[in-house]
């Protein structure tokens, strides 16, 4: 197999095909010559200054300047929604067939620059090679997915039923909402953009788009990858910049029409309770996860193990799907620990790029403070099984490496309830799949769980019982973590989602239209 038809998703355990890392190497060394460089943002087709500017150094080494970025500012989303609302009537009437012709153009240029999109992820937020590559090939696959669907529905524009005259035609069909705000993170800096911004483009809307600080660089490249393809001057905007300024005006503008946002709980339920005003607006939310892994005595352990190793600390920990408690029948619970502590103590950490290390840094200093935090709670209320250290040797003293942690700790503690993001997960032992419920119910979040049982009646109790949105049963490749477009459906109960409708799933699109009834006489 060649390296240019292999897929590389988050559910793959091993890429070694040697011409797939000599491309990435290439495309690795092309993301490095645009390391250092001035980026501004996107109003309306032209590029801006704001007012003054920021760095984003990577957490691989603080000596590598990723770049420097404007700094935006309120006028500057005044000014980029008055540019999407100008250019978004002729965007609409450009028609979905069009519009999707330009998208799926973005998809396959996204595609084409992988290995190099891959490696300016993989310097700026500290990604794997594997987790980069998937990245970039599920951002390229959801606008292809998203396509695929409106598509196949006639762009959910349908006949309804008629009362006997055959004089009166009524249909249903969807239009856009006009112009929409899209909030992103850093730790899917590609994906949790790319989505929501071209789902909302293809649905005929206008986007501002406002990344993370800390993944600038890769929203540089999706605005290039967009200009590139087609996509009109005013259609997507970028503005980048702090959230008390930027974040705050795309709140508040009354030329926003609907709003995603991807991050905490806390920045995301404040939001949905405060966005509405004078009318309900769409708030496409999703606020993380403290996520449930159960092991039965009937499980294979070596495949549970596995899988919770893999959930637990890809990418650090730094996942809103990342499996950061697990509940163990006490009859498998010793057995389980020591073979979930083997695998992780022979994790590599250090620096992502080489292909040796299965876990880069932390995003930042703030994250390595969380993550000491917890480990200085869990030495104190109970036991450290492996990890807990940050690493300091060497070149890793110029970024933020922590080790994979695994803790016991009473059902009652607070890092059972509270999202870390970073790498630790507690064990605790249950007499009862019941028991394991209940404690994985008792939670603000609902985002993903997974159970390991070879008993049929477990998994269905686990399947009809589980408070979350996305469920995994017996899974090597990740207990809580691996969804991809038109594979799982992703989305978020309770504290973990707004919507009750997923993205990577045929509801999507949806979300950024509205329905409209048509009845015609004669």
């Amino acid at each position: 197999m060649t390296a240019e038809r292999i897929k590389i998703t988050y559910a793959t355990l091993s890429a070694d095909n040697e011409t797939l890392h000599q491309l990435y190497g290439a495309g690795l060394e092309k993301a490095k010559a645009r390391l250092g460089q001035y980026h501004r943002n996107l109003v309306g087709g032209r590029e801006r200054d704001g007012e003054g500017t920021f760095e984003v150094r990577s957490p691989i080494d603080s000596e590598i300047l990723v770049g420097t970025f404007a700094k935006g500012t309120r006028k500057d989303v005044q000014d980029a929604v008055a540019a999407a609302r100008r250019a978004q009537s002729a965007w609409f009437r450009l028609g979905w067939e069009k519009r999707l012709e330009i998208l799926r153009r973005a998809a396959e240029l996204i595609s084409e620059r992988q290995m190099e999109y891959a490696g300016l992820m993989a310097i700026e937020v500290g990604k794997t090679r594997l987790e980069a590559l998937g990245e970039v090939e599920e951002a390229a696959d959801l606008i292809r997915y998203y396509s695929k669907v409106a598509e196949s529905n006639n762009f959910y524009d349908h006949p309804m039923d008629s009362l006997g005259d055959a004089a009166v035609h009524t249909r249903t069909i969807l239009r856009p909402m006009g112009v929409f705000a899209v909030i992103s993170p850093f730790n899917f800096p590609m994906a949790l953009a790319v989505g929501p911004t071209a789902a909302a483009m293809m649905a005929g809307n206008a986007v501002i788009f406002k990344p993370a600080s800390a993944a600038a660089m890769t929203a540089t490249a999706i605005a290039e990858a967009y200009r590139d393809a087609g996509v009109p001057d005013g259609v997507f905007n970028l503005v980048m910049g702090p959230g008390d300024t930027v974040g705050e005006e795309l709140q508040t503008n009354p030329g926003i029409d609907g709003m995603v946002f991807t991050g905490s709980y806390d920045v995301g339920f404040a939001l949905y309770k405060r966005f509405s005003q004078r009318f309900p607006r769409p708030c496409i939310v999703e606020m993380g996860g403290k996520n449930p892994a159960i092991v039965m005595p009937s499980a294979d352990i070596e495949e549970a193990a596995e899988g919770v190793m893999r959930s637990a600390f890809g990418f650090g920990g730094q996942k809103c799907s990342a499996n950061s408690r697990v509940y163990v029948h006490r009859n498998v619970h010793d057995r389980f620990v020591d073979a979930l502590v083997a695998k992780t103590e022979k994790l590599v950490v250090g620096d992502p790029l080489p292909r040796t290390a299965f876990l880069g840094p932390v995003i930042d200093q703030r994250a390595v403070d969380r993550y000491e935090q917890a480990v200085t709670e869990a030495r104190r209320d109970g036991k450290v099984l492996t990890g807990g250290e940050h690493l300091t040797d060497g070149a890793l003293a110029r970024g933020f490496y922590v080790e994979p942690t695994v803790a016991s700790l009473p059902a009652s503690h607070r890092l059972y309830q509270d999202e870390l993001f970073a790498p630790f997960t507690a064990v605790c032992a249950v007499d009862s799949l019941a028991e394991a419920l209940r404690l994985s119910n008792d939670n603000v979040y609902g985002l993903t769980a997974g159970v390991y049982s070879e008993d049929p009646a477990e998994v269905q109790q686990f399947l009809e019982e589980i408070e979350a949105g996305v469920l995994y049963v017996n899974r090597r490749a990740g207990a809580t973590t691996g969804a991809w477009p038109g594979v799982q459906a992703f989305g978020g109960w309770k504290g973990s989602g707004s919507t009750g409708k997923a993205g990577l799933s045929m509801y999507y699109v949806a979300q950024f239209l509205r329905e409209q009834s048509h009845t015609v006489v004669g």
